[in-house]
């Protein structure tokens, strides 16, 4: 007799003794049915349970997988925004860098022009003061050759605005007088040196002012000149103008050794030498004697009008001495010196 039983469901074999009757194992065969109907039941809902566990799992992992997408998205935009403003903030800071260094450059290059400006400037000031020098010292030699027995001195930088001290002595070495000498070589005329030499003359006890220039006032035509009490020349007449200077203080110093206690006559002397009148003569002269330098150069090409001319010029320049030597004579009368080329023939002499 068989005394197990196979389950439909789970396929297990289950033992019965034989006492069990059939309606025993039918019974045990429901209850069994039943418990396992019960078990599938259970297993069914576990199933979809746990389907619907995963499947919850499932939109879990994946919306922490599009949040993760998100994330990293956001992430990488974030990243990509802040590398673009690295970017921009570098191309800042190099452009900023660069305005900086233009900015230096243009301030070296401002600084090189002021520095060439002011060593353009210095160099044509020393230029200037150098030719000044130059016809300083240029000047002081000639005087030197020209006048060997006077006394040429230069004035000290800073002592006073003159530059050159001419002390005139007689042939005897007697001290006649002193002419005060200030040489200029610039490119315009200033009326200031006027006002400055008159105040040196003061302060150095000198006689007479004078001023050689490459420019002169325009009130002053023909290369030499008086400008409110001092003579004015140009460069290339310091000499016949120191000659003419040099021999009033030559004739004022004799006429005092003549006449020591006349002098109201020495006045009358100061008077005329400082007047317009013996400018003009000295003007006069000294065109005579430019313009016979100019007819001298022209020898070679026109001789015997040449010398015409020059006839007549000398004629002109013996009228101009003429005219000095009479209007001394008339302020010193007897005390002056005869001179016998300019008095008129003897009648009696030539009988």
């Amino acid at each position: 007799m068989q005394t197990t039983i196979t389950c439909p469901y789970c396929k297990k074999t289950i033992e019965l003794s034989d006492a069990l009757t059939h309606q025993i194992k039918d019974k045990k065969l429901e209850e069994m049915n039943e418990k396992h109907a019960e078990e599938l039941e259970e297993m069914k809902m576990k199933l979809e349970a746990a389907q619907n566990t995963e499947l919850e799992l499932r939109k879990q992992k994946n919306k922490l997988d599009e949040e993760k997408r998100t994330f990293e998205l956001d992430k990488q935009r974030q990243l990509d925004s802040e590398r673009e403003k690295i970017r921009q903030k570098t191309l800042e800071e190099a452009a900023e860098s660069q305005r900086l260094k233009e900015k230096e450059k243009d301030k070296v290059i401002e600084d090189l022009k002021k520095s060439l400006e002011d060593a353009q400037r210095k160099a044509t000031q020393g230029s200037q003061q150098l030719q000044g020098e130059v016809q300083e010292l240029d000047l002081e030699q000639t005087f030197k050759r020209e006048f060997p027995g006077d006394t040429i001195e230069p004035i000290g930088k800073g002592v006073l605005g003159a530059d050159i001290r001419q002390t005139v002595r007689s042939p005897r070495g007697m001290d006649c007088g002193r002419i005060l000498w200030e040489s200029k070589r610039t490119k315009a005329w200033s009326d200031g040196w006027v006002s400055k030499l008159k105040e040196d003359l003061r302060n150095d006890k000198s006689n007479i002012p004078a001023i050689i220039s490459d420019v002169l006032p325009d009130e002053i035509k023909t290369g030499i000149g008086l400008k409110d009490g001092v003579w004015v020349a140009r460069t290339q007449l310091a000499v016949p103008l120191a000659m003419l200077l040099r021999k009033t203080l030559l004739d004022a110093a004799r006429q005092r050794m003549i006449s020591e206690n006349k002098q109201s006559k020495a006045e009358e002397l100061y008077g005329y030498i400082t007047s317009h009148e013996f400018a003009q003569q000295v003007e006069s002269m000294i065109e005579t004697y430019n313009e016979m330098q100019v007819q001298i150069t022209k020898e070679r090409t026109a001789y015997e009008r040449n010398w015409k001319q020059r006839e007549a010029q000398v004629t002109r320049l013996l009228n101009g001495v003429a005219g000095i030597y009479g209007s001394m004579q008339g302020i010193a009368g007897t005390a002056l010196p005869t001179i016998h080329n300019l008095e008129l023939p003897d009648e009696n002499r030539n009988e």
